[in-house]
């Protein structure tokens, strides 16, 4: 699944064609794409057409292009395989393509942005803006706190919600209610960073060891935006269709029965949430 930095990546792609840009024309032709819009494809497109894109946002894995009236904006959520590409306007339908939003920018002209879903989990969705703190954001993501590299972050809050938690380091770094954005592969990759081991209870690390922690995720989350996230197969690309590079980086994730970077040891991979952890034994030592 599409996490924070490939989100991030897909936004920062969509917001120079998207920013400022009409929606002249909407075209759906799968309504599984539009799970998150119970009203339906007709009340999806009637919300859109005529309408102007006013932003790029995002806030862990969901991201969204509010509306000129500033009261609504269209929300994406990539699911397991969603993408979202620019395209030319007149270009071949995408393999999975679901959904077609046709743009006129007052610079770039007129282009498109496809919603292209292989495993059809991810959805599109015209949402009420709720005000959240100095900021709008989707009613659908309320629940959802901040991300690590937001300015608003709260340290000093993240290190209280671990003290009142007593299960699983990792499974707290993957709760979307407590830290978003950080999925399986960044909390393998932090975990092994700060030589933690994931199973280690989370009210168990000194205030020293989470502040190690949060530095290794931000350090984590910039360089795999830098490299433009991650990519195992063509599911996973930016707007343009190029995959990202920060697989070749990976010291953990996907690593079992390669010699740890730091030690030597080989790294294991134990089933966690119907998943997989990926540790060193050896660097990780649960205490």
């Amino acid at each position: 699944m599409p996490e924070l930095p490939e989100v991030e990546v897909v936004r920062a792609g969509l917001a120079p064609a998207a920013i400022g840009s009409q929606i002249t024309a909407v075209s759906v032709f799968d309504e599984r794409a539009l799970t998150r819009h119970p009203a339906g494809a007709a009340d999806f497109v009637g919300r859109l057409e005529g309408r102007t894109f006013t932003g790029a946002e995002r806030r862990g894995k969901f991201l969204w292009l509010p509306l000129d009236a500033g009261s609504d904006a269209l929300i994406a959520h990539l699911g397991m395989s969603g993408q979202m590409l620019l395209r030319a306007p007149e270009a071949p339908a995408e393999r999975h393509e679901r959904i077609r939003i046709h743009l006129e920018h007052p610079t770039h002209g007129e282009l498109a942005v496809v919603f292209s879903d292989q495993r059809t989990f991810g959805s599109l969705a015209v949402d009420p803006l709720v005000i959240d703190g100095r900021t709008s954001i989707p009613s659908q993501v309320v629940h959802i706190a901040r991300d690590p590299i937001d300015p608003e972050f709260d340290d000093g809050a993240f290190r209280a919600a671990l003290r009142a938690r007593g299960s699983a380091i990792k499974r707290v770094l993957l709760d979307q209610g407590v830290i978003s954005g950080v999925g399986n592969i960044y909390a393998d990759e932090s975990l092994w960073a700060s030589r933690i081991h994931p199973e280690t209870p989370a009210n168990a690390l000194s205030t020293q060891a989470v502040r190690r922690l949060l530095a290794e995720v931000r350090s984590v989350l910039a360089k795999a935006l830098a490299e433009g996230g991650t990519s195992f197969d063509a599911q996973y690309v930016n707007v343009n269709g190029q995959a990202g590079y920060f697989s070749h980086s990976l010291n953990a994730y996907g690593q079992q029965g390669a010699p740890c970077h730091r030690c030597g040891t080989p790294i294991v991979r134990e089933s966690f949430m119907n998943r997989g952890s990926h540790f060193c034994p050896r660097c990780q030592r649960r205490r």
